[in-house]
């Protein structure tokens, strides 16, 4: 099954969808999508964006939220101590 994600400026997940509701609410248009997720109101217009929609497939919704729930895993294994994070001078 195909999902469509929308990535914020930041890379942080904040919303999916599925190709169903893709096709039922934005018209099967990402673009659409990525503009009522950046919009502040319903009326108000989107001239620039910072985030981005990102096309993911998965088997079902358990996997793409496996997925969506371990990104950021390496950032906080390093800045945890989970790995060698001594600085450096050079």
């Amino acid at each position: 099954m195909r999902f469509f994600v929308y990535f914020d400026a930041y890379g942080q997940a904040r919303q999916a969808i599925d190709e169903n509701e893709l096709a039922d609410k934005y018209h099967n248009d990402p673009n659409i999508f990525l503009s009522a997720m950046c919009r502040l109101q319903t009326d108000t217009p989107v001239q620039y964006s910072a985030g981005h929609v990102g096309t993911l497939i998965f088997e079902n919704k358990d996997e793409l939220k496996d997925y969506l729930e371990s990104l950021g895993d390496e950032i906080n294994g390093f800045y945890r101590c989970r790995s060698e994070s001594r600085p450096y001078n050079f």
